[in-house]
């Protein structure tokens, strides 16, 4: 069953995204920048690596041996985890690290290191994602199930308290992704024709979830029963906290980003097509925020610029906040949304707003009274 094509309409303001790509590449080019990584990229990597390992290299070797500094390793592991996700394997699995393939290869594939599978997450993400943002039936992030995320999907009773209960399930995020989530994935995108895209059949897609599952299971909870030295019930705890706090961060910087009361839902009609071009399409799924907090824009992979790595996911995220700029202004001039909060946590305000009234059927309400 391959997935049905959709059709974006290419009459809708084409003259937009043709000139915003142009003065985009006059910004590169007339500051002989490179659209890739650059010496704070780099500087980054090492430290989101250290942020990850170190903490736990200490745990390995004992240097850390009281239960609450072990606790704290972990919880800093936490943030590495996402820090590693945001702006490591996020940037390399799109291609725009480096212009070399197997330098991004070999960075993408640091997402096994907390706990993914690199080949499902370019389908989820760079292909059904960032191609399909916020339509129904296509974009997997807005397909969770117990959390009614669009307008489009039928409401349930349990979905009245789900602006409550999210942030739990959000928080478990990343320990379903560790267990079970690829290998559901890995049928669900065959029976959808999608792994030969990635080079994969079932078979060789199994084997290699297998392999991943297994090393990471041996690195991270066989490992550290067998050395560290402290009761296994305290091991366990720290490893379930560190992918709880992964999983919230990672959580609420990427609903945060589309599912919102400002950004638009959409499904295709009945001969696949959106009423939209792809790039207007982009600016109507998708918003900013905290654009002015630079260390807060660093540790989360200038994700803050959803905007911006909507448009253009081949570039590097370092140079978003001045291509920003650009952006905004031609949107304006184009009388095109450009949705931003000022805040991370007017955001996640927005966010838990919309949850509460697609729980509550109140934004079904006012679509009936518009």
């Amino acid at each position: 069953m391959d997935l049905p094509m959709v059709k974006f309409n290419k009459q809708d303001q084409p003259a937009f995204f043709k000139e915003l790509r142009k003065r985009v590449n006059t910004y590169f080019k007339d500051n002989n920048l490179s659209r890739h990584a650059n010496f704070n990229m780099k500087f980054k990597t090492v430290f989101m690596l250290s942020l990850y390992f170190v903490p736990f290299a200490l745990l390995l070797t004992g240097v850390v041996s009281s239960p609450w500094m072990a606790i704290l390793m972990w919880a800093l592991m936490g943030f590495g985890m996402a820090g590693i996700g945001f702006s490591i394997m996020h940037d390399a699995n799109h291609g725009s690290y480096s212009k070399n393939k197997r330098v991004n290869r070999v960075l993408g594939s640091m997402i096994h290191f907390i706990g993914g599978y690199d080949k499902n997450w370019k389908i989820q993400h760079n292909v059904l994602h960032h191609s399909f943002t916020n339509v129904e039936g296509y974009d997997e992030d807005i397909e969770l199930g117990i959390i009614r995320l669009s307008p489009n999907q039928k409401r349930k009773k349990i979905h009245y308290l789900q602006m409550f209960y999210a942030p739990v399930l959000y928080s478990l995020m990343m320990l379903n992704w560790s267990t079970v989530k690829d290998f559901v994935q890995l049928f669900k995108y065959n029976k959808k024709n999608l792994l030969k895209g990635q080079g994969l059949t079932l078979r060789k897609g199994l084997f290699q979830v297998i392999t991943v599952k297994l090393v990471y299971y041996s690195l991270m909870i066989v490992l550290p029963l067998l050395v560290i030295k402290l009761p296994w019930w305290q091991i366990l705890l720290g490893y379930f906290l560190m992918h709880i706090i992964c999983g919230l961060i990672i959580a609420f910087i990427f609903q945060s980003a589309h599912v919102l009361k400002e950004t638009d839902f959409f499904v295709v009609d009945e001969n696949g097509n959106i009423k939209n071009s792809w790039a207007i399409h982009q600016m109507k799924t998708t918003a900013n925020f905290a654009n002015k907090s630079r260390l807060f824009s660093w540790f989360i992979g200038g994700l803050n610029y959803q905007i911006e790595h909507h448009l253009f996911p081949n570039i590097c995220h370092v140079h978003y906040r001045k291509i920003s700029k650009i952006v905004k202004k031609t949107a304006e001039e184009f009388s095109i949304p450009y949705h931003q909060h000022k805040t991370f946590f007017g955001a996640v305000a927005s966010h838990l707003s919309l949850l509460n009234q697609l729980g509550t059927g109140k934004y079904d309400t006012n679509l009936m009274k518009a």
